[in-house]
Formats: structure tokens, C-alpha cells, sequence
């Protein structure tokens, strides 16, 4: 018997009047059944955050920070609890869930760190000019109102805490919609905000049903939103809502160079090894996960054999077993997707090198050569554990290759060249540049989003802060200074 789920409506749990069932990708078993908020519970959570918006920006830094270490230390001793949850929602490998309740973890404890920091000022000297003897200006920072932030399943913990803990170290009330194909991690999340003395209303968790969510994203009293997902949906809610701040994390088509000089045995072993880790990690569906090799013609023929056995050797099958590499993707009709778009490539006359089979939700790890240009994996995000690898000659070729998409979130680039690696963060278009490894690394303190159809605004929990705040100037006037 499945236990039913109730959501957080400013800070207490609550019940709507009707339910769905979350199911596992890989068995179709029911995890939990979430109850639903009516439109006048989901109206309450709105008008509670708006009410508090004062009282929680004026809460002091030691309790907005001992909430943030509270929630942190929670996830860190419930960890295994909550990656076999993870998994069980969304699929992925439960080895990989941990590392998502790992990182979890580090989010609070940065946003805790900042709360303790944030907001100190900073101050300016105005008599630099003759008008401006005796004045002393104080910039401060302030929240700009209440915070709408809608998660996707990918990450279904680790990108709620994205929106939760820097909303809550800049004192922004929230309220969080999470996936509908993943709402239980952010549920959990609830529960722990629930043990701490953060003010009633700062905060709720809605698992709103899409078809519900214009009228939240059209709310006034909801200024800032954040959402992490797909292109169509975000550039959608930022079209019908342009006098709102926006922060979009929209995903990629990330590509991986191999230059010239990576050219060792054990330099091609190491970039085969992590590009087919991280092409196929959470099944590809990762905005920075590998899906482009763009490899020198000095080293494709000698890099491309090694790619494929390495992708071969990913394991594949049930997420719960720990020496599973990839599972199965979110649902069936996202891994049909991904099957066509592969035989589309190959009637158009790519060059199938292993993987191309699917079993339900799961797809083989799947590499593909001679992808033609005009294709639909080589332009969109496939999300899926897909890669292609192409031959370039010279640096020039490779970076133009990977500046060659309406995407620009992070790209990887092989070299042991400093020169080239600054060269390389000059000349391409994206978010992030890692050198001596693929596009998927992330360190969730750093600045993390997109050029082009990326996204707009970053997040890390300094940067997201800074989103979700204006600055606001003091001047006070006959000062010696």
C-alpha cells in the first residue's frame, strides 16, 4: 500500500481535495501518490508569502542561516533514504542519487555561509565631487519580492535546493512548484524546512499541475521567477511575463574538445572514460552532459575506438543495484523520442556505432558518427544518452564547431595548453569553460547558466541571490569624513 504525500502551505502541511500517482521509470510500480492543492489553498500560499515579504527580509542573518545548516545536516543523515527516493522517482541510478543528496548538502551549507555574510553594504565616498562634501553613500541589497521557482525532474533535490536555500539566505519568501514526474524529493525538503523557525508563510512546496500554472506565473505578487527546464516552456513564461524578473536555465547540446595535444594513450583513455561517464550519467538527461565530441583529426581515429568501448562498458539496467552506470530515462515516451530522433539521424546517413535499441523507458548507450548537420539530434538537446563525435582540423575548426549551436551553456575542451585554454575562454559562447575534462562538470558555489538559448541569469547561490535582489542606496549627509 502506497502512502499518499501532503504538500507544504506556508510551512504546515496540508491536503487538497484530489491526488496523483508517482510511478518508477523502470517497473511502472507506484513510489507515492501526492495530493493536489485546490486553487484556494494554492491562493492562500500566495497571499501568506506576500504578507511576510517585509517580516522575512528583516528576519536576522542567524536564523535564516541556522534554518539553511539545519536543513543540510538533515539531508546529510537521511541520505540513503532519500537517494533510494530519488531513484525510485526519477530513475537514476541510485549511486547517482546520493551524489545529488551530496550535493544538496553543499548548497545549504554555501547558502548558510552567505546568509551570514549577505547584505553588509558597501561604502562610497560621494565627496570625490564638490556637491558631494559630507556624504557617504550605503549600497545594500533587498529582496525583490516574492520568488516563484519551478524545478524540473532531472535533479528532482538537488535543483529545488537551487531555488529554496537562496531564497531563503536573501530573505525572499518562496514558493516552489516542483515536477510533476518528481515531486516527492522536493517534498522532503518540506519536511525538513518544517523543523526549523523560519516565519509562516515564508515558504511553500506546490506540486501545481501544469495546465494550473499560467495564473501563478501571471501573479503580480510573484515578481521573480526561476525556472529551470525546457527552451519552449521558459522563453514562453518569460514572453507573457515581461515586466517580471526572469531567470532562465534552459539546457544545452554539450560538446567536449579534444585538441591536438592530448595525444598520449593514457591523455585519450582518460577523455573516453569521461566522455562516455558523462554522455550517459542520469541517462544523459543532463543540460551539461556530453552529447558533441569534437575531437583533432591528430587523435579521432585513435580517441573514436576508445570511446566506444568505454561507452560499452557503462552498465546498464536496474537503478537500485549500486554498480548500475545508467538506468532508464524519466518515462517511455521520453526514451521514444530519443529512439526516433537516433533513427532519424541514421536514415539520414549517420554512422551507427553501438547502442540504438530501447527496452520501455531505457535506452542503450548509443554513439553515432557522420551526424549530418541539418539532423535533429545535431541541433537540439536530446537529453538522452546520446553522443555523436566529429572530426575537426585545428583548434580554429573545433571552436567554431562547438559556437556552430543556437545553444551555449558550458563546454569541455582537452588541452594541456594554457595558451589555448584561454583562447578557448575567449572565443566560445557559453556559460563555462572546463579545461582537462567534459562540459558536465558543476560546483553548485559557482556561477552557473547559459549564453544564447541557454537561458538568462545565473545560479550558485551568491549569483541566484543576487537575482532575487536590488540594490538600494543610503545617503546621509554632514559627515566628517
Amino acid at each position: 500500500m502506497t502512502s499518499t504525500h501532503a504538500f507544504w502551505l506556508a510551512g504546515r502541511q496540508a491536503a487538497g481535495e484530489s491526488g496523483f500517482d508517482v510511478t518508477s521509470p523502470w517497473d511502472g510500480t507506484t513510489v507515492g501518490t501526492v495530493s493536489l492543492p485546490t486553487d484556494a489553498q494554492v491562493e492562500e500560499a500566495v497571499a501568506a508569502a506576500y504578507a511576510v515579504r517585509d517580516e522575512f527580509a528583516a528576519t536576522p542573518a542567524h536564523v535564516r542561516a541556522a534554518a539553511l545548516d539545519h536543513v543540510g545536516r538533515r539531508l546529510a543523515e537521511r541520505t540513503e533514504e532519500i537517494a533510494r527516493l530519488i531513484s525510485a522517482e526519477n530513475g537514476k541510478p541510485v549511486k547517482w542519487a546520493r551524489g545529488e543528496v551530496g550535493r544538496a548538502v553543499s548548497v545549504f551549507r554555501f547558502a548558510a555561509e552567505e546568509a551570514r555574510r549577505f547584505n553588509g553594504g558597501e561604502a562610497q565616498r560621494l565627496d570625490t565631487d564638490a556637491g558631494g562634501q559630507g556624504r557617504l553613500a550605503l549600497t545594500r541589497r533587498f529582496p525583490k519580492g516574492v520568488v516563484l521557482g519551478i524545478a524540473p525532474f532531472n535533479f528532482p533535490l538537488n535543483l529545488c535546493a537551487h531555488k529554496i536555500a537562496p531564497a531563503i539566505a536573501a530573505g525572499a519568501p518562496l514558493i516552489l512548484k516542483p515536477a510533476p514526474a518528481t515531486p516527492l524529493s522536493g517534498l522532503i525538503l518540506g519536511e525538513l524546512l518544517a523543523e526549523t523557525d523560519l516565519p509562516a508563510g515564508s515558504w511553500s512546496i506546490l506540486p501545481v499541475p501544469n495546465d494550473k500554472m499560467p495564473a501563478l506565473v501571471q501573479d503580480e505578487r510573484l515578481p521573480v521567477i526561476s525556472f529551470t527546464g525546457s527552451e519552449t516552456v521558459g522563453y514562453a513564461i518569460m514572453d507573457s511575463v515581461p515586466r517580471k524578473h526572469c531567470t532562465l536555465e534552459l539546457g544545452g547540446n554539450g560538446a567536449a574538445v579534444v585538441l591536438a595535444d592530448w595525444a598520449s594513450d593514457e591523455d585519450l583513455d582518460r577523455a573516453a572514460t569521461r566522455i562516455a561517464t558523462f554522455s550517459n550519467y542520469q541517462g544523459g538527461q543532463s543540460c551539461i552532459s556530453v552529447q558533441r565530441v569534437i575531437a583533432d583529426a591528430a587523435v579521432y581515429d585513435r580517441l573514436l575506438p576508445r570511446i566506444v568501448a568505454a561507452v560499452e562498458a557503462q552498465v546498464t539496467g536496474d537503478p537500485n543495484d549500486d554498480a548500475t552506470d545508467v538506468g532508464p530515462l524519466v518515462s517511455e515516451a521520453a526514451a521514444e523520442r530519443v529512439e526516433a530522433w537516433v533513427r532519424e539521424a541514421v536514415d539520414a546517413g549517420a554512422k551507427l556505432l553501438t547502442g540504438g535499441k530501447r527496452d520501455g523507458a531505457s535506452y542503450a548507450p548509443t554513439v553515432l558518427t557522420e551526424l549530418p548537420a541539418d539532423t535533429t539530434l545535431a541541433h537540439e538537446e536530446v537529453f538522452g544518452p546520446v553522443l555523436s563525435v566529429q572530426r575537426v582540423t585545428g583548434e580554429a575548426e573545433a571552436f567554431a564547431a562547438v559556437n556552430d549551436s543556437k545553444y551555449g551553456l558550458q563546454a569541455g575542451v582537452f588541452t594541456h595548453d594554457l595558451q589555448a585554454a584561454f583562447r578557448a575562454h575567449r572565443a566560445l559562447e557559453v556559460g563555462g569553460v572546463v579545461i582537462g575534462d567534459v562540459p558536465s562538470y558543476r560546483a553548485d558555489q559557482m556561477p552557473y547558466g547559459g549564453a544564447k538559448q541557454s537561458g538568462v541569469g545565473r545560479e550558485g547561490v551568491k549569483f541566484a541571490m543576487d537575482d532575487y535582489t536590488y540594490e538600494r542606496v543610503l545617503v546621509l549627509t554632514g559627515l566628517a569624513l
